[in-house]
């Protein structure tokens, strides 16, 4: 995580100031969950959050910015910002006909679940670096290519000439044996095709995400408190 730096023009100090207070506990909860908090990075989700209050996230040191929908992430990433280090994240279900919106603002691809998609992402952003997404709860709505499924797709989109560098999967709902479970699949399927990131863990279930190895939490409601409802991908 980067140095918090000094809030710029126009950025309220208070809010700099909360953001950083709530950073701080997300860490401290990776911390308690056995992460090291400078290898586990974190991606601020922004999903509703104005974009007035995510001029705060770089001064707070948050650099990593996560959107689920195409329209808003282009109407955040479009304006000229203060922070030049900052990294946008497609985390939400990936339509085709999306891709050509918000390729030139992502910086990691986290949701390629299939082919097709994987093909309009190399067609719009050749070479892009991706993560592929796993179903481990056998929701449809949730996205992700079935497990047995990861290689075959992982293989492909390097054939498409995508840098793959791990997996993304959403924590299945249950009990904390059965949301470990699912975490432990992602990192055992990470750990045979030698992919080094893992997207796993949102508020809810950081801390059995962290514990199975996760290198990469997507935090939204934790950051930046409730905001309107939407697909769980990152909150």
């Amino acid at each position: 995580m980067s140095d918090p730096s000094p809030p710029g023009e126009g950025v309220a100090a208070a809010e700099v100031a909360e953001l950083r207070r709530r950073l701080a506990a997300v860490q401290a909860r990776i911390s308690d969950a056995g992460g090291d908090v400078d290898a586990v990075r974190i991606v601020a989700v922004s999903k509703g959050v104005a974009l007035d209050r995510l001029r705060a996230a770089g001064p707070a040191g948050l650099h990593d910015l996560g959107e689920s929908y195409a329209q808003e992430l282009v109407a955040k990433a479009e304006p000229p910002g203060e922070d030049a280090d900052r990294r946008w994240h497609f985390i939400g279900r990936l339509q085709r006909n999306k891709v050509r919106l918000v390729a030139p603002f992502v910086h990691l691809w986290q949701s390629v679940d299939r082919l097709s998609v994987a093909a309009e992402v190399a067609r719009r952003a050749p070479g892009a670096a991706i993560l592929v997404q796993v179903n481990v709860s056998g929701l449809e709505q949730q996205g992700g290519c079935p497990p047995e499924r990861v290689a075959a797709t992982v293989e492909g989109c390097r054939d498409l000439g995508l840098e793959v560098r791990g997996l993304m999967a959403i924590g299945p709902q249950g009990p904390d044996e059965v949301v470990r479970a699912g975490f432990r699949q992602v990192r055992a399927l990470a750990d045979r095709l030698e992919l080094p990131e893992r997207s796993m863990g949102m508020s809810a279930d950081l801390e059995p995400a962290v514990a199975e190895g996760s290198t990469m939490v997507r935090v939204g409601t934790a950051l930046f408190g409730p905001r309107p409802g939407g697909r769980a991908v990152g909150k």
